[in-house]
């Protein structure tokens, strides 16, 4: 389990990738105690050190706990605020990466893409098959949000400003992955987006019908410039959203497997009942 001397990521980052990926496939299972860092210093190949950087970095993203004269332990819990970046770039070190991702504009999701798929133009990751589907509000329709703050009721040039926003990010997107595929870096790759007709309080991470990522949008006020004037609007705050993790077991029966259960139920529901193309 030497680390790769070819990866330029530092050793302490490589460590906590792969101790990571040990939590979320349940190598470590919930409640369970790790190595020593002793042991997991000589596992890697590294300092003790670089392993309790590595430790450092697990600990902030809330997957480990430790117990003062115990030890170091996986969380008991799996349902947790987590950042998304971290888990999805984990996914991409698989041969097949599917994302499914339901929300307000895609911005937050394009974010998340680029260091895998800077990764992947460098050769550090090899996937050789990308799906994305993305599910947005249609901005055609009118909307109950965002609104104007003094004056509830659809407001036109609001929804012409996301739109701009969704199309610029998912189009990126788009040309991003699809661009992988015609240099020849992956076998198989898609961006599929589709529309529905209500304004979504929630946004929906689907990584490889294993893992979910959910998140509420809070309402906030803010000004925004609509033609040559601030506008004062009642907006869905996505940027922010804190996520809540929930992933597949070997036990079907387990909550995290019934719900990524249920999500990927809800999310096909959708695109294939009131989901269409977006014609804009």
């Amino acid at each position: 389990m030497a680390l790769d001397p070819d990866d330029p990521r530092p050793p302490y980052i490589q460590v906590a990738n792969a101790l990571r990926a040990a939590i979320l496939t349940r190598k470590y299972a919930p409640g369970e105690k790790l190595p020593s860092g002793s042991k997991l210093a000589e596992t890697y190949g590294v300092a003790r050190q670089t392993v309790q950087n590595a430790l450092d970095i697990l600990r902030d993203e809330k997957l480990i706990v430790s117990r003062q004269g115990s030890g170091v332990f996986v969380r008991e819990r799996t349902e947790r605020p987590v950042g998304l970046r971290p888990h999805l770039e984990q996914a991409f070190e698989g041969g097949t990466v599917r994302v499914d991702f339901a929300g307000y504009t895609g911005e937050t999701l394009h974010g998340a893409m680029q260091e895998p798929l800077d990764n992947i133009r460098s050769g550090r990751l090899t996937p050789q098959e990308i799906s994305i589907r993305i599910l947005v509000a249609d901005t055609s329709i009118p909307w109950t949000l965002p609104r104007r703050v003094d004056e509830p009721g659809d407001y036109p040039p609001i929804r012409e400003r996301m739109a701009d926003i969704a199309v610029r990010h998912i189009e990126s997107l788009r040309h991003s992955v699809n661009e992988l595929a015609e240099i020849g870096l992956v076998k198989k790759a898609s961006v599929e987006m589709r529309v529905h007709g209500t304004p979504p309080m929630f946004k929906l991470y689907i990584i490889n019908d294993a893992q979910v990522f959910f998140g509420f949008y809070p309402v906030y006020e803010h000004q925004v410039s609509l033609g040559d004037e601030p506008t004062s609007i009642l907006d869905l705050g996505g940027k922010d959203t804190i996520l809540f993790h929930h992933a597949a077991t070997e036990d079907d029966e387990s909550m995290g497997s019934q719900y990524v259960a249920q999500a990927r139920r809800w999310f096909d529901s959708i695109w294939t009942t009131v989901g269409r193309e977006n014609t804009q």
